[in-house]
């Protein structure tokens, strides 16, 4: 016989997204600088986008925009597909989605394990052009599609401004003094310095791009010569870090030997970013307290060779 949980267990999966916990990292820490990673591996669809794909579709359900009967569609690297597919087979939506053949297989079992349609695009255009793929499958026929467009949605940035600054300013009591975060669609970093900087005018809010154009680190973008998300603010970061692959593989490897902590290479850069920040602080007797997103966890990445290196 079954027997239902008391009032106070029951679990909403929707409900389990964000108030992931800060974990302090001591292999970048340097001097009187402690640096902490907020574990958004820990959300239930594996990544921090589960915070801004709930946002956009709750935004979508409540502008009109997004009905029963019409398909999610967007471009995506990986992680806000996975989101998106956990999401909306929680609420019933179809799902179809653009992204680089050179994803993970990984990513790519996830997604069809929710039962994601998945459109692969050439791996040489990147997310770029997933999005430009994206974009024409809309065009063709835009009254069977809700397109929530993460590259150019406030509402994905504005979820970080609800949630990610505000659990940062609560876990750290106010004393974040670095706040350290790679861009892609840029809505983590956007939502998350605007929220710090209204509490603490003081805070440095520092930026990470891969070094080249042509890089390894899924998930982020070469600005300079990427597509700009219209949701990017270049003026908004007050540095920014470029971090190459192989370094970021490095720290990837290191995280998990040392750390014990198994994350994605673009949480790797975001480590290897604050850890320069610590040690800069450091080398001028200065103390901090610098704070990074660890995007996901490293079991998408696993048919990667760099591990084995």
């Amino acid at each position: 016989m079954l027997v239902a949980a008391p009032p106070e267990t029951k679990l909403d999966l929707l409900e389990r997204i964000g108030n992931t916990p800060l974990i302090e990292i001591r292999l970048a820490e340097a001097g009187d600088v402690r640096v902490f990673g907020k574990a958004e591996f820990l959300n239930p669809g594996g990544s921090v986008k589960d915070r801004a794909a709930l946002n956009m579709i709750l935004d979508g359900e409540r502008s009109g925009k997004l009905v029963p009967g019409k398909t999610i569609l967007d471009s995506t690297s990986g992680n806000t597909g996975i989101a998106y597919a956990m999401i909306a087979a929680a609420k019933g939506y179809a799902v179809k989605l653009c992204l680089p053949e050179n994803a993970s297989p990984e990513r790519k079992q996830i997604l069809t394990a929710y039962g994601a349609s998945l459109v692969l695009t050439d791996a040489q255009e990147g997310s770029d052009g997933a999005i430009r793929v994206c974009q024409r499958i809309y065009d063709e026929d835009p009254e069977s599609y809700f397109y929530p467009d993460q590259y150019s949605n406030a509402a994905n940035w504005r979820a970080h401004f609800a949630t990610t600054g505000v659990e940062i300013l609560e876990q750290t009591d106010g004393s974040v003094t670095h706040f350290v975060a790679a861009v892609g669609t840029s809505g983590t970093f956007t939502g998350t310095t605007k929220r710090l900087r209204q509490h603490l005018p003081d805070v440095r809010c520092i930026s990470v791009q891969p070094s080249t154009p042509l890089h390894g680190l899924e998930g982020t973008k070469h600005m300079p010569s990427a597509i700009k998300p219209a949701i990017y603010d270049p003026e908004l970061a007050d540095d920014n870090l470029w971090v190459a692959t192989e370094d970021a593989y490095a720290m990837a490897r290191r995280l998990a030997r040392e750390e014990g902590l198994l994350v994605g290479i673009s949480a790797a850069a975001n480590v290897l970013a604050a850890s320069r920040v610590a040690r800069e602080l450091a080398d001028h007797g200065r103390s901090g307290v610098v704070v990074t997103i660890l995007c996901d966890g490293g079991q998408k990445y696993l048919s990667e060779p760099f591990w084995s290196n």
